[in-house]
């Protein structure tokens, strides 16, 4: 069974030969063949420390509760508002209400402070006023009851809103589950099924991209990079999920040489994994910006122009963002003929599309594979896979392969000339 060790502080994750191997606490070192890191707004020092990757950032939670309001139903349903970033919900003859607004307040960027343990922030009435009387004028009764208790807290919030689980690609047999912006408790039981089965068996149960700790990107360690998405994350939990949205702050970490080329054309950008990738271009007069809708939108007629361009002439694309590896030693070609389906023997200067598949037979990358030399080659996958395939890659090496995996994203640019007078 299990044991809970309560006023014990974990001050460090134990590793060795890159794997977990305990923790130490402050009534001495812990040792266990697994650990998980589910520390809330203290997982991304704790993992840092580790040498892993938590982007998370704590951002100031304002909520009230009213006095008693005489005649509120029991079982009221919980209400949420969107338009005024609120929600509802009675609280022993109470009105709870709490707010997910959109410029939100980030805190703790040095650090969350050692002697700091689920206490109260102070209160910030400037801050939350509009979205006070905003709530009044959903649920007028709020008006009339008197205010009981003022709440500041802080909760942790991840850069796309999605929670981080699984095991890091850093440090084997060390997991995670932490980032829930808020909806840890509803989603506490699944997250702690799926991951109690991704331990066990040593595969996820299911297709678990979406919340994946591999998806994380080193980058995403830093503080400013996260405090500035935090004021956005936070509020985009009530804000209209528009499709193609994209995130507005803590933008332009990485952009290709052809950037400044490709603004000036009038690229459009979205953000994969924090590159800056030009997703349509505006003609001269009309404005390089989204215009969401549910229906078709703005860039729609200029998107289509774009592929008539390419299926019936040629076209210029700006695909630095790929993710790539140099795969390199004496052993390089027999690592990846292990490691993929199709087969990498091929004469210096061909490429290879071929997958990587697990035990079950089931894809966990799609990618190409250029032969550079007798033992070197140039393995391009996804962007935002760039994470997660070197860490497969890595760990299906034998230990005594003469090879070596580095990633060399940043280094090269990736130019792709597409259409049927492409060879012209």
């Amino acid at each position: 069974g299990a044991r809970i060790f309560e006023n014990v502080a974990v001050t460090q994750i134990l590793v060795e030969q890159g794997r977990a191997s305990g923790v130490r606490t402050t009534h001495g070192d812990m040792r266990a063949e697994f650990v998980v890191n589910a520390a809330g707004m203290w997982a991304h020092g704790l993992g840092a420390a580790a040498g892993t990757t938590v982007p998370l950032h704590a951002a100031e939670h304002f909520y009230i509760v009213t006095e008693a309001i005489p005649g509120l139903p029991k079982h009221l349903p919980v209400l949420r508002d969107g338009d005024a970033c609120s929600y509802f919900k009675e609280d022993a003859g109470k009105l709870l209400v709490g707010w997910f607004e959109p410029v939100a307040k980030p805190w703790g960027m040095m650090g969350i402070p050692e002697s700091f343990s689920f206490d109260q922030l102070p209160d910030d009435l400037e801050h939350i006023e509009p979205l006070l009387e905003a709530a009044i004028h959903r649920v007028p009764a709020l008006g009339q009851a008197g205010i009981q208790l003022f709440f500041n807290g802080p909760e942790s919030f991840t850069p796309d809103d999605r929670y981080l689980l699984g095991e890091t690609p850093e440090v084997r047999n060390l997991f995670v589950a932490a980032g829930f912006n808020s909806i840890g408790i509803q989603s506490a039981g699944g997250a702690g099924k799926v991951l109690a089965d991704w331990i066990v068996d040593g595969h996820p149960p299911m297709d678990l991209w979406d919340v994946d700790i591999r998806r994380a990107m080193p980058f995403q360690r830093n503080r400013t990079y996260l405090k500035d998405r935090t004021v956005e994350a936070l509020g985009l939990l009530y804000a209209m999920h528009w499709p193609f949205r994209q995130p507005e702050t803590a933008r332009g970490v990485r952009r290709s040489a052809l950037h400044d080329r490709l603004k000036a054309s009038g690229a459009c950008f979205g953000e994969v994994a924090g590159w800056e990738r030009p997703n349509w271009y505006a003609p001269k007069g009309v404005a390089a910006e989204y215009r969401y809708s549910f229906g078709r939108q703005n860039w729609f007629e200029h998107s289509a122009a774009e592929h008539r361009a390419v299926r019936n002439n040629v076209g210029l694309f700006d695909q630095s963002s790929f993710g790539k590896y140099t795969v390199e030693g004496g052993d390089a070609e027999i690592v990846l003929n292990r490691v993929c389906a199709n087969d990498v023997s091929v004469p210096v200067g061909q490429i290879v599309y071929t997958q990587w598949l697990n035990a079950r037979g089931c894809i966990e990358a799609d990618l190409t594979v250029t032969r550079e030399a007798e033992e070197r080659f140039l393995v391009v996958t996804a962007a935002a896979t760039q994470t997660r395939d070197l860490a497969w890659l890595r760990r299906h090496m034998p230990q005594d392969a003469r090879a070596v995996a580095v990633d060399v994203t940043s280094a090269y640019a990736v130019l792709g000339i597409m259409g049927p007078k492409s060879r012209d």
